[in-house]
């Protein structure tokens, strides 16, 4: 019985896993211009389709530079469907984003 369980368990959290999950990819290092597809503030983290059909998850860390028209704005700033220029630095298989620019 108890395997029963813990295998009900396993293929709920992979359920689970599969549902939340969104398919992203790791870029390398650089500048790369997209839409916001999601912005999940609870955790500081966007996800941003690219120009050349990438989805980029960036979860935002103390130096994470944002700004619009050169004026530093806050997180709450950041809409779905906004335009962005962000620069990254690839860790491994995590971007961190160095800054993100809201284009409009």
């Amino acid at each position: 019985m108890k395997s029963s369980i813990l295998k009900g368990m396993f293929f709920s959290a992979i359920l689970l896993f599969i549902a939340c999950g969104e398919s992203t990819d790791v870029v390398e290092s650089g500048t790369y211009q997209g839409t916001i597809s999601e912005v999940e503030a609870d955790k500081t983290e966007i996800y941003v389709a690219t120009d050349d059909d990438k989805t980029l998850e960036l979860y935002f860390t103390e130096t994470t530079s944002l700004t619009r028209n050169g004026a530093e704005v806050d997180f709450s700033e950041l809409k779905e469907g906004q335009k962005v220029e962000v620069e990254v630095e690839k860790n491994g298989k995590r971007l961190d984003p160095i800054s993100v620019k809201i284009m409009e």
